[in-house]
């Protein structure tokens, strides 16, 4: 099932995507069900009608990363295999949704794109096991960690770097039926291919990831883990429109604008 936030130039809704004769449309639901209880409205939107897709949450706590979660990418950037997951922090106020400009900051001049598959937490977890992680995943979605590179170097941790405003575009929704065991991970900038890694490679999976995060803080509805990205990172510029894709997930495109470019 797919779980959409999304708008027709009004407040933001939810609803499930669904398909008939042929036809996606979605199906309308009376608030967040991430909080309420599901109740459909009964309205239906057939795709295209305006429908703008909007980041599918907005985490009322936190975002999680996990660096270095495939080999590969470690092996690029000049770092060690890590023996457990390398976790940090994004904030709320970075996420943004499909077609939203990622926004280059001024402090930095080495920003770079990173495709992702995201969890999505559907209830609380604290101390869970592997085994039973997936009962407190709601769904996954695809997410870009934009990294700023020189930040990342000379900061010697990564708030900056990774937390900036724009920094965690997300979406186009979520999809609460997934096997991730086995899943293309891509990016292409301005259409041609970066990224063509397989979450096959990840150091950590999923189940793995869950239960090593709640093990030291407690995991909330709406929180999002990034589970890392494969190898071809590099960096974007104004201009450019970024495309980052997993497969059963959909294609997450965002154009990048530096503020300075456009006065």
């Amino acid at each position: 099932m797919r779980i959409a936030r999304f708008t027709t130039g009004d407040d933001p809704r939810y609803g499930f995507i669904q398909n008939e004769n042929g036809k996606d449309y979605i199906a309308v639901l009376s608030g967040d069900p991430l909080y309420t209880p599901i109740a459909p409205t009964g309205e239906r939107v057939e795709l295209g009608d305006g429908v703008r897709f909007l980041a599918p949450v907005i985490p009322r706590s936190k975002v999680i990363g996990v660096g270095r979660n495939y080999a590969e990418h470690a092996k690029e950037m000049g770092n060690e295999i890590p023996t457990s997951p390398l976790l940090f922090f994004k904030p709320n106020t970075s996420v943004i949704g499909p077609d939203d400009p990622i926004l280059l900051p001024d402090f930095s001049q080495e920003v770079s794109y990173e495709a992702e598959l995201a969890i999505v937490i559907g209830r609380m977890a604290k101390n869970v096991s592997q085994e039973n992680a997936h009962r407190y995943i709601l769904g996954y979605t695809v997410a870009n960690d934009v990294t700023a590179r020189d930040a990342q170097r000379t900061d010697g941790q990564w708030a900056r770097a990774k937390g900036f405003d724009s920094a965690c575009p997300i979406g186009p929704w979520i999809e609460t039926e997934l096997e991730t065991d086995d899943l293309a991970v891509r990016s292409h900038v301005n259409g041609e291919l970066r990224q063509d890694g397989n979450t096959s490679d990840m150091i950590f999976d999923p189940s793995y990831l869950v239960s090593y995060i709640s093990e030291a803080f407690t995991l909330l509805p709406g929180d999002i883990i990034l589970t890392g990205t494969p190898a071809g990172v590099g960096l974007i510029e104004h201009g450019d429109r970024v495309e980052c894709s997993v497969d059963g997930l959909g294609t997450l495109s965002n154009p990048v604008l530096r503020r300075s470019m456009l006065d």
